[in-house]
């Protein structure tokens, strides 16, 4: 299991919420860097020993809750909603692909060239809207009428289209997301306590 927790400078007084970045009025972007699925925590330990505080605003990894059975019991965990990728914010891009070169076991900066891409504005607002300021998707709730999922409460009200097929065993729904200039498949939770 991930702990699916945010990554902060160790000398950070208090956690900063996403949404404080805008309003500070300075430019903070979102950043995505591509790594061995695997070695997420290791390669955040990575950024915040060596990218200066100055420069790193925050690393973290989204993550979802899923509910799983053992000893007879249903559990609430939590998983990485992207495996493989590390999101940083900061405010200097170029400071940013400079600390970025000594850590070891990068797989790929976002970038065109030398200059790395940081998320649109539309897919931050995407991501602040499903995981909220802690980007933990919690679980959905829903029915299927007619074939069709109905979301009754939960981050995925509102996005059934994103919904490609449910397991109502392991209560999950598989979805297909455009980000990073990609469709990527990612799972979250859904408990389905219906059928009409």
């Amino acid at each position: 299991m991930y702990l699916c927790r945010h990554f902060f400078h160790a000398d950070m007084a208090k956690p900063t919420l996403f949404t404080e970045y805008k309003e500070r009025g300075r430019s903070h972007m979102w950043y995505v860097i591509q790594v061995r699925t695997g070695t997420e925590r290791e390669i955040i330990r990575q950024c915040q020993t060596v990218i200066p505080k100055e420069t790193l605003e925050k690393s973290f990894l989204p993550c979802f809750e899923e509910m799983k059975r053992y000893k007879g019991a249903w559990h609430k965990e939590q998983k990485l909603l992207f495996p493989g990728y590390v999101f940083l914010i900061s405010g200097d891009p170029e400071q940013l692909y400079r600390s970025l070169k000594p850590v070891i076991g990068l797989t790929k900066l976002l970038k065109t060239g030398d200059q790395i891409i940081s998320l649109t504005e539309s897919e931050i607002q995407f991501l602040l809207r499903f995981g909220g300021t802690e980007q933990l998707v919690k679980m959905s709730t829903g029915f299927v009428e007619q074939a069709q999922v109905i979301i009754l409460d939960g981050p995925l009200k509102g996005m059934e289209g994103y919904i490609k097929k449910i397991d109502r065993h392991r209560r999950e729904a598989s979805l297909e997301l455009p980000m990073f200039g990609r469709i990527l498949d990612v799972k979250v939770g859904l408990e389905i306590i219906g059928k009409k």
